[in-house]
């Protein structure tokens, strides 16, 4: 389906329903704050992408503070711009001519996940990396929801020692061409897309309705790679151009490819401590008076988004509930017991943790 798609109506299309949903919105607020950008459309992907390129231009923005008559090295300028941007996230506000391009781009991106998969990975995971590390690439996954497991299987194949973005992307192309049956149909992304305006897959792909041509064998898909042998040519050393200050705190020395022979129970993730951090990790450790003031959009995102299925009601119950606990033991137990079990997080310790580490900032 690569490269087979009308591009012209595509982008028509996208315009076309950016104005109608904005025009709904704007029509009772005059902006678009943090909590509605997480679900401002039912469809999810649309939403996360435009959370992922509001972030992206914020980094541009934040990369032009740079200045040649200060130390922006120095670790107190790196704790203040760190704080700075963490209270920013949480002030989201964005007017109609702002956040109108980003709604539409992010529409058309959703089309391309399904349409492009070659082109959304090299977009979304390789082109904007200033370095190609698995904990990178596993990242970005923050930001897909359709066929999330489809693109994670791609990335488990790879070896950690890679960084050539060529032949990452030609492993790629192998892999799309040997999973076509795994990946969301352009049917059902049409359906999900015409309860909002009306679209055919005709007008996306002309000649969808017709049969199609006699399928060819598909190459095998790449296995995982062995590290001994793994091509490490040609290597990115791109000088980053500005500090990287994430916004979740998430150290990449944790080596996230490490699964144990036995699965561990849900009590035995929770008693594990995590020993490593990153810089962000290190200066965060004040005391905050508020969990649902002091956690960033971006974190709040990737917790509604990893620990509650998408629920943001759910997250948003759960979080006032724990700021009105009266000490860390009963918040932790909440987390543990209550919650933990409800929503079965015995495979996602990493963002446990931070919820853990937030919980024992509050009652320090």
């Amino acid at each position: 389906m690569e490269d087979k798609y009308n591009q012209l109506h595509l982008q028509r299309y996208s315009k076309e329903l950016a104005n109608l949903l904005c025009d709904r919105h704007f029509a009772s607020h005059d902006v678009v704050n943090g909590p509605q950008l997480i679900g401002f459309t039912p469809i999810k992907q649309v939403n996360l992408f435009v959370i992922k390129e509001l972030l992206l231009k914020w980094h541009h923005e934040m990369a032009n503070l740079r200045s040649p008559y200060f130390d922006y090295e120095n670790e107190d300028v790196k704790e203040a711009l760190l704080n700075f941007m963490n209270v920013l996230s949480r002030k989201i506000l964005m007017k109609r001519n702002a956040f109108e391009p980003l709604l539409q781009k992010a529409i058309y991106d959703t089309f391309i996940v399904v349409l492009a998969p070659v082109t959304t990975f090299e977009e979304m995971f390789l082109r904007i990396q200033e370095e190609i590390t698995l904990p990178k690439l596993q990242e970005n996954l923050r930001y897909i929801d359709l066929d999330k497991s489809f693109f994670a299987g791609f990335i488990d194949t790879l070896s950690p020692s890679n960084r050539d973005r060529d032949y990452i992307l030609s492993r790629f192309r192998l892999y799309v061409n040997a999973n076509q049956n795994s990946r969301t149909s352009f049917s059902s992304l049409i359906n999900q897309f015409s309860n909002l305006l009306p679209l055919s897959e005709e007008e996306i792909i002309p000649g969808a309705t017709t049969a199609p041509a006699e399928a060819k064998p598909a190459p095998v898909a790449p296995q995982e790679e062995k590290e001994i042998v793994a091509p490490i040519h040609n290597a990115q050393r791109e000088a980053p151009v500005a500090p990287r200050l994430p916004f979740t705190r998430k150290s990449e020395d944790t080596d996230e490819d490490e699964r144990p022979s036995v699965r561990p129970t849900l009590n035995d993730n929770f008693r594990k401590a995590t020993t490593s951090a990153s810089l962000a990790d290190a200066h965060s450790n004040r005391k905050i008076e508020s969990l649902k003031n002091s956690i960033s959009i971006n974190q709040r995102f990737s917790f509604i988004n990893e620990l509650f299925g998408g629920d943001n009601i759910a997250y948003y119950q759960a979080i006032q509930t724990l700021d009105t606990l009266p000490d860390a033991a009963q918040a932790k137990s909440y987390v543990t017991q209550q919650l933990g079990s409800k929503y079965d997080w015995s495979r996602k310790q990493e963002h446990v943790d931070k919820l853990l580490r937030l919980i024992e900032r509050k009652f320090a």
